[in-house]
């Protein structure tokens, strides 16, 4: 299991703890997706690259260490095997998301490998999301209690929600920062804060500590989502892992964009929509490039950067509800490493 983080020294035996518990969900996650026939086998085993460093099953150790205040004993107590189901439950739900982005997209680069949708065509993909989503309530359905599958489902629905308003206003060169917001808050801050919720409701935490936590997803959720908006204008392929400069040729304003398009001058902004409709329209050029370049000239960049970092700054603020722990002060540094897009 590779470094989640880079830990001081006292917070090391969080990262072993943590470690161990997401490689027990890596392998619920397997045995849960496993089939007897060998195409379902080999997409499945392809879409394992999508993991990654597993975000949201450790975000819901982490907050269920921090409900409880000893995360070694929660993870190996009598909650330990509903956290790793819960855990892969929601990276399911997020892998499936991830396969139908790249559909939608049309994204042949993720992790630094072939996406299903390049390897295997959007037909696959589609039913590959499907097959995962299915894998989550199925698996989900093992737990004692319905209250977990009646979460995931809703955060399930929110997120397609948020997908279906991106579309909808896909092309739309008004778009403003409020509906940005809510288009992130639906499609990937929902499941992050869902994640963090049922960590703490299983260790059982007090009410307003779960409600901090479920605020503290949520936030750290959209912080994540703005960072990485900013990486498909400003990033690299070979640096980022996976295909940049989607969002212009889709059409979808990021807050970069919504901010440049608000900030210039007529004659600028006449100039920038352009720009923009050309990187939506074609399938290469150097408008995408363009329109990057015009943003320096509002700021618009840095704009995104200090609103990242002040979403973060939110986030951290929730935790002052969190009594202190190695769990809790691992939560801190997650966020700090959301502004650096460490993960």
């Amino acid at each position: 299991m590779r470094e989640l983080l880079d830990l001081d020294a006292s917070l090391e035996p969080v990262q072993g703890d943590l470690a161990s518990f997401l490689g027990r969900v890596a392998d619920r996650f397997d045995a849960a997706l496993n089939s007897d026939i060998l195409a379902v086998q080999r997409l499945t085993q392809h879409v394992e690259r999508y993991r990654g460093k597993m975000l949201r099953p450790a975000l819901v150790a982490l907050s269920a260490g921090a409900a409880h205040s000893d995360l070694a004993a929660v993870l190996h107590g009598p909650k330990g095997a509903s956290l790793e189901v819960i855990g892969a439950v929601c990276e399911m739900v997020h892998m499936a998301t991830l396969v139908h982005d790249d559909v939608l997209d049309e994204a042949d680069t993720r992790r630094r490998g072939r996406t299903v949708n390049a390897m295997s065509g959007n037909e696959t993909a589609v039913i590959l999301g499907d097959y995962l989503i299915a894998g989550a309530y199925h698996l989900c359905s093992t737990l004692d209690e319905q209250a977990t599958a009646l979460r995931v489902a809703r955060a399930s629905m929110v997120v397609c929600s948020g997908e279906l308003l991106q579309l909808d206003r896909r092309d739309d060169l008004s778009l403003d920062e409020a509906t940005y917001y809510e288009i992130i808050d639906r499609k990937t801050a929902e499941l992050i804060a869902a994640a963090c919720e049922l960590g703490a409701v299983a260790a059982g935490g007090s009410p307003d500590v779960v409600i901090a936590l479920e605020s503290f997803g949520r936030q750290i959720g959209s912080a994540f989502q703005v960072r990485d908006d900013l990486l498909d204008l400003t990033g690299r392929e070979e640096v980022v892992g996976k295909s940049v400069g989607r969002d212009a040729r889709k059409g979808k304003l990021t807050l970069p964009v919504i901010h440049h398009l608000h900030s210039a001058t007529p004659d600028e902004r006449a100039h920038s929509l352009a720009l923009a409709l050309r990187a939506a329209h074609e399938d290469s050029g150097d408008a995408p490039a363009q329109l990057r370049h015009r943003l320096d000239t509002t700021g618009s960049v840095e704009h995104a950067q200090r609103a990242s970092e002040a979403i973060v700054d939110r986030a951290r603020r929730q935790l002052d509800a969190v009594p202190d722990s190695p769990a809790s002060r691992t939560l801190l540094a997650m966020a700090d490493a959301v502004v650096n897009r460490a993960f």
